[in-house]
């Protein structure tokens, strides 16, 4: 008889095309991957990946299941969601996605105070730039940046948050350098975002090449080690000391910040709670998200 683990487990593989990735994604050792697909192949008599030097490649007998396999998995989260929006206790755990610098530069103090509140409330913090699927449960509650109402999905609850806006930043002491003679600093930018038209169209007349990181938290601490100018979000820019807004430029509107949770577990006790805690807080933080140096 098969188990839905050992389906959980083939699916993940299935999904993310390796066994690292699947148990990175489940939260298990390497091992365990392998043996939970081992015993899925062995109920069904049949050998469902090929292992190649690329990756995991799902046999046909693999590809057949696939779909069934996936039906199941909708049905187990159906369940599980609905079992827990009857869930009316204070007690337990809650999952809340959001970007990383919402959470270290912003509402980490929130947070800790709804947690000393809670404290039989569990929370697990996932700030990551990877959107955590609501409706499979990855998460109950979802802070995210929006730009166009109508991406959001339909089967989603949403509570608009304040407006985000972006300026351009650069360290007090380049900015001094550059003011007594200094050449232009060069662009900062995180790895798969674009550079300004501006700065391409100033190259040529003196804006050095650009250096390019992989993440929001090195481009901070290049930032404020004055390796060049960029544009980060108003709320770590203005509350850092060591940075300073770059004359003659404007801040930029990034989106409108959203909560959202799945239809069902909207209706869980502690998730409203803590719905109704961050959006009283974020409605608190309305001028420092928008960059407003009133």
């Amino acid at each position: 008889m098969m188990e839905w683990d050992d389906i959980r487990h083939f699916l993940a593989v299935a999904r993310h095309g390796s066994v690292r990735a699947a148990a990175e994604r489940l939260g298990v050792n390497h091992a365990t991957v392998l043996r939970r697909i081992a015993q899925l192949e062995s109920t069904l008599g049949a050998q469902l990946f090929e292992k190649l030097p690329s990756g995991y490649r799902m046999t046909a007998a693999g590809e057949e299941i696939l779909e069934f396999a996936g039906q199941m998995q909708d049905a187990s989260h159906q369940l599980e969601t609905r079992v827990f929006g009857r869930d009316q206790g204070l007690r337990g755990l809650l999952r809340v996605t959001l970007p990383p610098p919402l959470a270290a530069h912003l509402l980490m103090p929130d947070f800790a105070e709804f947690a000393r509140l809670h404290p039989e409330i569990e929370l697990e913090l996932l700030s990551s730039g990877e959107l955590a699927n609501l409706t499979n449960r990855d998460a109950d509650l979802a802070i995210r940046v929006v730009y166009d109402r109508k991406t959001l999905p339909l089967n989603l609850h949403g509570l608009k948050g304040p407006e985000l806006s972006g300026a351009t930043y650069v360290s007090r002491d380049l900015l001094a350098a550059w003011r007594a003679g200094a050449p232009e600093p060069r662009w900062l930018t995180v790895s798969g975002n674009t550079v300004p038209d501006w700065v391409r169209a100033a190259e040529g007349g003196g804006l050095r090449a650009p250096f390019w990181v992989s993440d929001f938290d090195a481009q901070l601490a290049a930032l404020r080690q004055g390796v060049g100018m960029t544009v980060i979000p108003c709320f770590v820019g203005d509350g850092d000391p060591v940075l300073a807004r770059v004359p003659g430029t404007e801040s930029h509107p990034y989106g409108t910040l959203w909560l959202l949770t799945q239809g069902e577990t909207r209706k869980t006790r502690r998730v409203r709670l803590l719905s109704e805690f961050i959006a009283a807080r974020l409605a608190a933080h309305t001028k420092r998200l928008a960059g407003s140096l009133d």
